[in-house]
């Protein structure tokens, strides 16, 4: 009777905490660098879940094969020197396991730091994408407008973020696009994402930094071309103009609602000189010949100078 109603409390709670339990984000893809993501994480469990049904299948066999009551009490096991067969095994199925994850892994990290797949030939749409206590400002230098804590993004062409922070390092992470990756205060890292399904998305600081970090989130929406730039110039007509006042007001740390701003802030404050990732030369400094029209226009004559002067010097 105890049994029972043993078991009945474990298969009652086991439906209690699954009916509360959405879908996991992350195998619910829909960009090409999740897509790619999802499939390795898929094909890991299964790769775990073989090799523990494996072990418990030998642990089962073993107990039962050599169990004490098959032999007598005078019983005495023989001497043996080892099994060449299964110190083989036991060495080189771990080395074949470690070997295909690392391929995997390898060929995953490599997928997804690049262009996503079948964006090749497309201009990307370049989103500055920064952090502050605690709270997101992505500023749009093609389209020169700003918005905080949501973010648009047309479907079916590539996105460039440029990440930093003005304060500790976050992580910025869209769980449906792609993976996480580290904004910090001095440099400007890259990450390579495209929507092919427009929808609602939820976006993420995935890192602690401080007291409000669980509520350091944005809302991303994916849409047609079309509706993109309808949103673009309804924003020209009504967002009110971004100021440098307003910028340091933002930056106080605390947490503020969504807003939309003409202008960026990247004129009276752009993003740190160094940059990593996405496809750089490794040497850790900005490709000025990269940056587009839009972004030298919104960088004060003070920073083109500096960047004149740190080219003149290489």
């Amino acid at each position: 009777m105890r049994l029972k109603w043993s078991i009945l409390a474990v298969v009652f709670t086991v439906i209690t905490v699954l009916s509360g339990c959405d879908r996991l984000l992350v195998l619910d893809p829909k960009g090409p660098q999740a897509k790619t993501q999802a499939h390795d994480i898929i094909a890991t469990i299964w790769i775990m879940a073989f090799i523990v049904l494996v072990v418990f299948a030998l642990l089962v066999y073993m107990l039962v094969k050599y169990r004490a009551s098959k032999v007598g009490s005078d019983y005495e096991p023989p001497h043996i020197e080892g099994s060449k067969l299964i110190e083989g095994i036991c060495i080189g199925v771990p080395i074949i396991i470690v070997t295909i994850l690392s391929i995997m892994s390898v060929r995953s990290n490599y997928a997804v730091e690049a262009t996503p797949k079948g964006y090749e030939n497309q201009k990307p749409l370049v989103v500055y994408a920064s952090s502050s206590d605690w709270k997101w400002h992505f500023s749009y230098p093609e389209q020169n407008i700003e918005t905080v804590n949501y973010l648009y993004i047309p479907t079916d062409r590539p996105i460039d973020f440029k990440l930093y922070s003005y304060g500790p390092i976050t992580s910025f992470w869209i769980p449906q696009l792609g993976g996480q990756k580290y904004a910090m205060s001095d440099m400007v890292t890259t990450l390579h994402l495209a929507a092919d399904k427009p929808g609602e998305y939820m976006g993420r600081n995935a890192n602690f930094s401080g007291k409000g970090t669980a509520e350091n989130t944005f809302d991303v929406n994916a849409m047609s071309k079309g509706d993109f730039d309808k949103w673009v110039k309804e924003v020209k007509v009504t967002a009110k103009p971004l100021t440098e006042k307003k910028f340091d007001q933002l930056l106080k740390p605390g947490h503020v609602g969504r807003s939309t701003y003409n202008g960026t802030h990247l004129k009276f404050s752009p993003p740190p000189a160094m940059q990593h990732g996405g496809g750089g030369d490794g040497s850790g400094s900005v490709d000025h010949k990269d940056m587009n029209k839009a972004d030298h226009k919104n960088m004060s004559d003070h920073d083109m100078k500096n960047m004149k002067m740190d080219d003149s010097n290489k």
